[in-house]
């Protein structure tokens, strides 16, 4: 299993690295007109319910997204956040703890992203706690491939499977969205029993219902 996963990793990487600037250009406007289309069908109300969306719920749950800075080649998210953030969203990113758990911080525009390791960007506000994560609405997740029943290839660290795993234990049922290139929507990837399902591949032709 190990093997396929990584034989499929190695694949899916080159391919990404090989894709021409202009068309991750192209990939990146996309996706963000697409996740602006589904944060407003996905987060208006949210969990909170119709009787709690007032004002003090478009600063809540009901009105957050978490999402990720993309990095290297992966299918750009840097004006998908900015257009998040233009729609009045509140926009968490996540910071990589030392045991590769994630915790969480809000989006505050391009110059509030710092350096960290491994070439990642982070936001430089407060650190929310991992379990910020519960409140979003829309959660959006990287990967390198989902298949047709919403199983998601990562990269092998396990943060974001510990996202979904959290989120699982506290009940909250967020929209999931990976998103992706065109041809990383698979008809299968390797799974294991402890893989969890997404509810979307969002790629730049649009959203990809899964499962």
């Amino acid at each position: 299993m190990h093997n396929e996963k990584g034989e499929l990793r190695t694949r899916l990487l080159s391919e990404r690295r090989a894709l021409p600037a202009e068309a991750r250009e192209r990939a990146a406007e996309a996706l963000a007109g697409h996740a602006g289309a589904l944060a407003a069908a996905a987060v208006p109300v949210g969990e909170a319910g119709a009787a709690e969306a007032g004002a003090a719920g478009a600063a809540g749950a009901a009105a957050t997204v978490a999402a990720y800075v993309s990095v290297g080649a992966e299918p750009g998210t840097r004006p998908l956040l900015d257009a998040l953030r233009a729609r009045g969203l509140r926009v968490l990113l996540p910071v990589l703890l030392a045991d590769n758990d994630l915790d969480w911080a809000e989006y505050a525009g391009p110059a509030a992203l710092a350096p960290a390791g491994r070439g990642l960007l982070e936001p430089v506000g407060g650190r929310l706690g991992p379990e910020a994560v519960t409140g979003a609405g829309l959660v959006l997740l990287p990967g390198l491939a989902v298949d047709r029943r919403g199983l998601r290839l990562g990269r092998g660290g396990g943060s974001y499977d510990r996202v979904l795993a959290r989120l699982e234990r506290a009940g909250a049922r967020p929209v999931l969205a990976v998103l992706l290139y065109e041809h990383e929507l698979l008809e299968r990837v390797p799974a294991e029993p402890h893989d969890r399902p997404v509810d979307l591949a969002l790629t730049p032709s649009g959203a990809h219902r899964l499962g």
